[in-house]
């Protein structure tokens, strides 16, 4: 496999044993970017100039007989994420000319750990929906099948790492935005516990960059193996130097077992809200019985799992609601008169007051606890992360009036939300894995939901998984993918 495609960790080794050079891969990147990105369009902001003067500067440390974490690996970084000296909009035309003089805390990790980022990745407009398009930047397809989405908000580098447009990189995930990427795109992505990765800097543009505490939303590692996920989770993974005093990493439990066969898992392939499409079910399933047949205890059903509809209920109106000061709310008396379902949930929570959010947030808390009790019993959840892979691009004006096609039949857009909220609402991690590909030869992926703060359970998991499913393809219709 070329450099283009090569994992964090192989071009590190390569690097460390002077086979390479990190002016040697940046240069290879940025040509497969100039060569291929015309079709997929998932590098929105390029930054070559700096990215192959801080490869030369790699190089040069290296020389020095220095060594850091990802010394000389080219990277991309999600749009929405403040880079000093470079546009971030969040695909907001009124933003196009902020340009922020602070890199977000982020950035400056990957910076300090010795990455060379190549560019800022495409996204959404306001990182508000599971494609990637905006009237600043265009709309990002999907490496596999153009004609069909890479997914959002971090669409565009599930896109690019499935492209090898860099080995890395840095995304966000409120809802299943990291996630749900990866499995359109067959990568790898980490939705880490809330609040175990500062978050300071990815923020909307023009907005001050401060060192809050975010509900629901974390920011995460994306890659093209599981390993990687650690080793960039490992840079991320912190609190706020501006909160704290100074900068410190949180030191994470180990993984629970070291062997596949040591684990509990409870797969989840149905969902009382919206049906899961053939495909993705062969993709749990697929996972399910390379568990069983490492030895893992596997359960399909579990009295102590909490209540899905609930669940799904809670994490719409604490989303909708958190969110709705960026939203305009035009009529919604008539909207709501029409509205059915996780609709109306949604509608009636962009009215919600300070107390009816509290009940929410209290109900959040019950659930919390119900998983804990669950995670005495398992060591992780397999599930899906959308009921169908990437589908076809769906730019009607009002989301709301768009539809998500599972198996023939259509259900409201947003619906498919709800396996993205399962770990969301709660504050899990969750690891993003491939599955296999569908008969129509798109990727599909699952989610290994842990327990909060052991990350590296799923992540370890996910590991141990690679080994016997297989994990990254190169996609098979992607401009290049043969380089």
């Amino acid at each position: 496999m070329e450099s283009s495609f090569r994992t964090a960790g192989e071009l590190l080794a390569a690097l460390r044993a002077g086979e390479v050079t990190s002016v040697e891969l940046t240069d290879e990147a940025i040509a497969r970017i100039e060569r291929d990105d015309g079709v997929i369009n998932a590098i929105c902001v390029p930054d070559f100039e700096r990215a192959r003067a801080a490869a030369q500067r790699a190089d040069e440390a290296r020389a020095r007989g220095e060594d850091r974490p990802l010394l000389g690996v080219p990277v991309t970084v999600k749009e929405s994420y403040n880079v000093a000296g470079l546009p971030t909009t969040w695909g907001m035309p009124p933003h196009r000319d902020f340009v922020p003089a602070e890199d977000a805390v982020q950035v400056s990790r990957v910076k300090a750990a010795g990455a060379v980022v190549l560019g800022k990745t495409n996204v959404p407009l306001g990182l508000q929906d599971i494609q990637s398009f905006n009237d600043l930047y265009g709309t990002t397809t999907n490496p596999w099948d153009p004609g069909r989405t890479s997914g959002g908000s971090s669409g565009g580098s599930a896109a690019a790492l499935a492209a090898g447009f860099g080995a890395l990189s840095l995304g966000s995930d409120i809802a299943g935005s990291l996630r749900t990427p990866a499995h359109f795109c067959g990568v790898y992505a980490h939705k880490p516990t809330l609040g175990l990765a500062a978050v300071r800097g990815m923020v909307p543009p023009a907005e001050p960059a401060l060192p809050v505490d975010l509900d629901l939303a974390v920011v995460g590692p994306m890659a093209r193996s599981a390993r990687d996920l650690t080793l960039l989770l490992d840079v991320m993974a912190g609190p706020d130097p501006l909160t704290h005093g100074v900068a410190h990493r949180i030191a994470l439990p180990p993984a629970r077992h070291e062997r596949i066969g040591d684990h509990r898992v409870l797969v989840l392939d149905d969902h009382p809200l919206i049906p899961t499409s053939a495909a993705v079910r062969a993709g749990v399933h697929r996972v399910a019985a390379a568990l069983e047949d490492g030895g893992a205890r596997v359960e399909h059903h579990s009295a102590l799992l909490p209540d899905l509809s609930e669940a799904a209920t809670l994490y719409m109106q604490l989303l909708i609601s958190g969110s709705i000061r960026r939203f305009p709310i035009e009529s919604l008396e008539r909207l709501e008169a029409r509205a059915t379902g996780l609709d109306a949930v949604r509608l009636r929570a962009m009215a919600f007051s300070h107390s009816d959010w509290l009940e929410a947030n209290h109900r959040r808390d019950l659930h919390r606890q119900a998983w804990r009790q669950l995670f005495t019993e398992f060591d992780a959840v397999l599930c899906p992360i959308t009921p169908t892979p990437a589908f076809p691009h769906d730019h009607h004006p009002n989301p709301m009036e768009r539809r998500i096609t599972v198996d023939g039949a259509e259900y409201p857009y947003f619906d498919q939300l709800v396996w993205a909220g399962l770990a969301t609402m709660p504050g899990l991690p969750a690891t993003a894995i491939p599955a296999g590909l569908s008969p129509e030869g798109l990727p599909v992926g699952v989610q290994l939901v842990g327990p909060m703060f052991e990350d590296r359970t799923p992540l370890w998991l996910a590991e141990l998984l690679e080994e016997r499913i297989g994990g990254f393809q190169a996609p098979k219709r992607a401009v290049g993918a043969g380089g």
